[in-house]
């Protein structure tokens, strides 16, 4: 690391932008996301859909990495991914996940937890069907997650598949589908001056939720 430069231990900024306070938040923490999702949107957040989503294996392992929010449909948010995944394969034995957004250029990040299940073969079929072609064969040519000898031999299975479905419809790969995470904690949090941070976590209680401060 050059001299100039700050050590890791250095490397801090103040949080000014924003507040999160109980008299301004939504009662429904789904409305909220809605509100700050679409203030990312316009904002100047690079890929504002873009969530950790982290999964517990057979060995009680966590394992996390990026995803891309779909949908926010029926009480809860909605990627797709290869069913066969190292991400799907942990959630058949736990199906219980957390999603985590950061929004750095706002100051702010929202933490989902919840349940993971398939959405259906329909839903499923139609957003496969809105995709880039490309990404349609794509989800094909890729076995997620499995080794692969090199670069090469997965264009060569890309172009085997463009050959084959040359001026025909793609299908769906059946191992290839949606999951939406209904959730039944959501927190907000909000950088505020002196790491006095605002968290506001709303947890599930029957078909209720329940709002209460956190301390950062």
């Amino acid at each position: 690391m050059n001299r100039d430069e700050a050590t890791l231990a250095e490397l801090r900024r103040a949080y000014e932008r924003g507040a999160l306070l109980e008299e301004t938040v939504a009662e429904d923490p789904l409305v909220q996301f809605e509100r700050w999702f679409e203030e990312a949107r316009a904002g100047d957040v690079l890929e504002p859909n873009a969530m950790i989503l982290t999964t517990v294996n057979e060995l009680g392992r966590p394992d996390a990495r990026t995803v891309l929010l779909k949908d926010v449909s029926d009480g809860g948010f909605v990627f797709y991914t290869n069913y066969n995944s190292r991400k799907g394969r942990d959630l058949v034995g736990c199906p219980y996940v957390c999603l985590v957004f950061l929004w750095t250029s706002l100051e702010r990040q929202v933490r989902i937890e919840g349940l993971a299940e398939r959405v259906s073969a329909t839903e499923s079929d139609e957003y496969y069907a809105s995709r880039p072609r490309g990404s349609r064969l794509g989800a094909w040519a890729s076995a997620q997650s499995e080794p692969v000898a090199s670069r090469e031999a997965m264009e060569r299975r890309l172009a085997e598949l463009e050959a084959r479905y040359l001026d025909k419809p793609v299908p769906r790969p059946p191992h290839w589908g949606g999951y939406r995470v209904t959730p039944d904690a959501i927190e907000f949090w909000q950088g505020r001056p002196n790491r006095l941070h605002d968290r506001l976590y709303f947890q599930r209680k029957g078909g209720n939720w329940e709002r209460r401060r956190l301390q950062p």
